[in-house]
């Protein structure tokens, strides 16, 4: 599927994801830490303008299928509600166990408001309503 331009004007351009292991093993060791039914949400703050997320999905979380709708579904996430994630931060997001049948108001449900109790962020009101989903529900 090709997305004409425009489309998608916020996406997650490769420098805001941490990408190598070092930074991800980085942020876990050192950034605080939120824990949900489904994720480990992990932010250390650099300060700057720099902003990363890094995603991860173990074999414990399920089979391929399930963690790469999992990372789909976060990335998906990530791009809509960049103000939950402010700059000078690097976050790491690890799927413990993928929600049933997840879609991407059920993420926006369950980290959104976590994330804005443990840290704050901006109230934008991006859409998160049920008739958003993943292109392959």
């Amino acid at each position: 599927m090709i997305v004409p331009p425009g489309e998608r004007p916020q996406g997650f351009p490769a420098n805001e994801r941490l990408r190598t292991d070092r930074e991800f093993r980085d942020v876990v060791r050192k950034g605080e830490r939120l824990h949900t039914a489904h994720y480990t949400v992990y932010r250390d703050s650099l300060g700057g303008e720099k902003r990363q997320v890094g995603i991860s999905a173990g074999k414990r979380a399920g089979g391929a299928v399930a963690r790469n709708r999992a990372k789909r579904l976060l990335r998906e996430f990530y791009r809509l509600h960049k103000g939950a994630f402010p700059k000078g931060t690097r976050t790491a997001i690890v799927v413990r166990k993928p929600p049933e049948g997840a879609v991407l108001s059920s993420v926006c449900a369950e980290l959104l408001p976590a994330l804005r109790r443990r840290w704050g962020g901006s109230e934008g009101n991006a859409p998160c309503g049920p008739d958003i989903s993943s292109s392959a529900s």
